[in-house]
């Protein structure tokens, strides 16, 4: 039976006019750290050690933690964030999207006759030592709830997302290849993968497949977690338009807490849903002016209202909260919104050969603000036109687009259950 995945909440919406399709993007946590196999210090094989020894030992895998940790480029093209990985033996490199608001990692594999264009090679199993096939009896095979057994007793997988786009293919393990801190390779082996032969969609031609960052079970994140002293993260996105060679950096594991001056916390909200992180909106302020998210102070705000998504480039609201965000930007712009260019649609927008000087929104979430400035609220779909990276929602909830996230260090920690921001250029984050 194929059963869609819809990992965003906005099935119905027709995505911001940028980009080719809604998609969302989900990371669990991105603390930087490598483990070697050393010798538990608990264990009875090293009771003969003496103390001095074993402390040597212990300060010196604690500095390799600190400097072998694993990290992955970043580019942003088109309004989504590709992450640079290698996958099979020899490592072939890839370029997925870093997609916090699912869980599946997939890339175009060969054969692959019903897929997107690419300009870049598709990676070829056969060529790799390292890739195996997932029985359709093994337990990694309803790990996804798509998985259906083919006549090869394959574990054949149907992923879709809310824009229609699909993938399918064959769920399998291979070896996936970071780099580090310390410019070397960290072999990640047996990681459960999607080995797609079918993959429609919006996809541009730089994109070979999607990196699942968000917090189920077949996330990369949550596999890949007990390897790395925990299940963290964090990301840097770069601004819109940032020129595809310059990146910044997602660490995992150990060592990728966002800390210091300047950073706001607020709590991840469990659901049953398990791949999005829902957190608590309670407003939005346009300059000097409070938007509540339900349109009033004495109604209370739903816990985990709005998720955070990397793969998703707009900010969506409900429309309720959308409609009075417009109103109130377009009362403190001293600028005519541009209204008879049918290629903007409905977006709020300014012709401008530069972006605007404000206003400066701020996101209240549960535990501390956001502040967003206009290269985080604003985006160009065209030369001299900059719009309003936001637009609505029938639903009662939201998504917290890569737009306003970029330009933050954000940590998702999934083990204390806490997203942090903090403000910094993120073209200088190495």
């Amino acid at each position: 039976m194929v059963v869609y995945f819809y990992p965003c909440l906005v099935a119905t919406i027709i995505c911001f006019m940028l980009l080719p399709f809604l998609h969302i993007s989900a990371t669990e946590g991105n603390d930087v750290g490598f483990s070697v196999n050393l010798i538990r210090k608990n264990s009875s094989h090293h009771g003969h050690v003496l103390p001095a020894l074993r402390r040597l030992m212990e300060m010196e895998l604690s500095a390799m933690e600190k400097t072998v940790s694993p990290q992955s480029p970043i580019y942003a093209y088109l309004g989504h964030y590709l992450m640079e990985v290698s996958i099979g033996t020899p490592p072939f490199k890839i370029y997925g999207i870093a997609d916090t608001g699912s869980d599946l990692t997939w890339t175009s594999c060969v054969p692959c006759n019903k897929c997107y264009k690419q300009r870049n090679p598709i990676f070829d199993p056969q060529k790799s030592t390292s890739y195996r096939n997932i029985s359709c009896d093994s337990k990694l095979c309803h790990k996804l709830d798509t998985g259906v057994c083919s006549p090869q007793k394959h574990c054949n997988y149907t992923y879709a997302y809310a824009s229609a786009a699909i993938t399918q293919g064959v769920l399998a393990q291979e070896t996936i290849t970071l780099s580090s801190t310390k410019g070397e390779s960290v072999p990640l082996k047996g990681i459960v993968f999607g080995c797609g032969h079918n993959n429609t969609g919006g996809f541009n031609d730089r994109e070979m497949g999607i990196i699942g960052l968000g917090g189920g079970p077949v996330s990369f994140i949550s596999q890949i977690g007990s390897s790395f002293g925990g299940k963290r993260f964090s990301q840097c996105l770069v601004p819109f338009h940032t020129d595809v060679s310059v990146s910044s950096k997602m660490s995992l594991g150990k060592g990728s807490e966002v800390s210091g001056k300047g950073v706001v916390s607020t709590p991840l909200v469990a659901k049953q849903d398990k791949t999005p992180y829902f957190v608590t909106l309670l407003g939005i302020s346009v300059g000097n002016t409070y938007l509540h998210f339900n349109g009033s102070s004495s109604q209370s705000v739903e816990k985990g209202n709005v998720f955070l998504d990397s793969g998703t480039p707009p900010t969506i609201l409900p429309t309720q909260l959308y409609d009075r965000l417009v109103a109130q930007v377009r009362s403190e712009v001293a600028m005519k919104p541009v209204t008879n260019d049918l290629d903007l649609g409905p977006q709020l927008c300014y012709r401008t050969k530069n972006n605007l000087r404000g206003p400066v929104l701020t996101a209240h979430f549960e535990g501390g603000d956001v502040k967003l400035l206009p290269t985080q609220t604003f985006v160009s779909p065209k030369d001299g036109v900059f719009c309003l990276g936001f637009t609505n929602t029938s639903s009662d909830g939201g998504v917290y687009g890569n737009f306003a996230q970029s330009n933050y260090l954000i940590g998702f920690d999934l083990d204390r259950q806490v997203v942090s921001f903090k403000p910094m250029d993120c073209t200088k984050h190495k």
